[in-house]
């Protein structure tokens, strides 16, 4: 464990000229370019043309986690702005519940602003569905990085998510330097976003379209579906000079006992996520299974730490471990496994699940970055230079990449 968590941060930078951010999606989700590194060799295309470049029968697994509108912007009656940032329920565990409750609710936020709003109740005027409603915010806590304010509002009987989507705006990336526009609100969600919860979406999946996934179905590749929800950790860089010293961000994860079940059999194929998110869920469902199989296993708060992996263990093999997952469901009669993940995969790290990636280009010095690395190792500076040579965009509303390892 000790040289992973000596490893440079610095060598995992790159110049990124602000010009190459994307501010904006293209016109068309699948036109974005598609850089493609396979047996080796670096080549580009467009993204509606994947299919040509995955290996047969492909399963590629998705993340169904919606953008929630977390960013609330209150206005004291002096005239200070205060921004809250709703990062996570403060102590609900099922998402769909948290959004479902009524008024009050406490969350986990961030807070702008912050010296301006040492105490009382923060109130704006909304209309939700056509009924004219008041917001309310109280901080009942606050420690070095966030706050718990509790939300409240009249009629007290509309869902939290009613509330939350009428009141709130699409939070987007720190980096596009923009405010939230109305084509944001569908294209900053996925074809496929289904469970609320992330705070930023899972950008590489942006560029898929329903057509071009039937297209995909019908050339023989398959699709799974699993949440994770996107923390604003995603967004965190590394400050440290090495990453030991860098606290990952937990996000919670929700795949159903089909989905695992279907993956455990599906092993002889080329599993593919798309996007980080998809990948950090599929190798934290194996170490869950190697938590049920060591015995250490926390059915209250099932949890994976971020250098659980890199300490010794048994070899356990995928199949035993996702197998262990569905036993484990069946015997406590649960449809859907719950649990957070704090996994930091970085090179040195052994895949288990994922034989490739589809992604997008990430920020320098991120842990997305090192992720990336931990599959196609030192190719990721090769592939990197060629994009910026070639003007590929970069970032969330950027071009995307298929990274498939040449594993010979």
């Amino acid at each position: 464990m000790t040289e992973v968590k000596d490893i440079k941060i610095d060598e995992y930078d790159y110049p990124l000229p602000d010009e190459r951010i994307a501010r904006y999606p293209l016109a068309e989700r699948d036109a974005s370019k598609l850089l493609i590194l396979k047996d080796g060799v670096l080549g580009q295309s467009h993204f509606r043309n994947i299919g040509d470049f995955l290996p047969e029968h492909s399963v590629l697994v998705c993340n169904e986690t919606k953008v929630i509108h977390a960013r609330l912007r209150f206005q004291k009656g002096e005239g200070a702005h205060i921004e809250i940032f709703c990062l996570e329920p403060h102590s609900e565990n099922d998402y769909q519940l948290a959004f479902s409750n009524c008024s009050p609710v406490q969350w986990k936020c961030l807070v702008g602003n912050s010296k301006r709003w040492k105490s009382g109740r923060l109130q704006m005027g909304i209309n939700v569905g056509g009924t004219d409603c008041q917001l309310f915010a109280e901080r009942i806590s606050k420690d070095d990085d966030s706050s718990v304010v509790e939300f409240s509002w009249t009629p007290g009987s509309l869902p939290f998510a009613s509330v939350l989507d009428a009141a709130g705006e699409m939070p987007l990336p720190p980096y596009l330097h923009r405010n939230t526009e109305p084509d944001d609100l569908v294209r900053y969600q996925t074809v496929f976003a289904k469970e609320e919860g992330s705070v930023a979406a899972p950008t590489a999946s942006l560029h898929m379209t329903k057509p071009l996934m039937k297209q995909l179905e019908q050339q023989g590749h398959r699709f799974e579906h699993l949440t994770l929800h996107v923390g604003a950790g995603t967004f965190k860089p590394v400050s440290t000079d090495t990453i030991g010293e860098h606290a990952m961000h937990s996000e919670t994860i929700i795949v159903e006992r089909n989905t695992i079940s279907s993956l455990a059999q599906s092993l002889d194929r080329t599993i593919i996520p798309i996007g980080t998110t998809s990948m950090r869920t599929l190798e934290s469902l194996y170490w869950l299974g190697v938590q049920l199989i060591e015995k250490r296993f926390n059915a209250d708060e099932p949890h994976i730490e971020q250098w659980y992996p890199y300490e010794p263990h048994s070899e356990t093999g995928v199949q035993q471990a996702l197998e262990a997952i569905v036993d484990y469901l069946d015997k406590t009669k649960q449809n859907e496994l719950h649990a957070t993940t704090a996994l930091m995969i970085a090179p040195s790290y052994r895949i288990r699940i994922a034989k490739g990636i589809i992604t997008n280009f990430h920020q320098p010095k991120s842990t997305l970055l090192l992720l990336v690395s931990a599959l196609i190792g030192n190719k990721w500076k090769e592939a990197y230079d060629y994009a910026l040579k070639n003007d590929f965009r970069f970032l969330s509303y950027g071009d995307s990449c298929l990274f498939l390892p040449d594993n010979k």
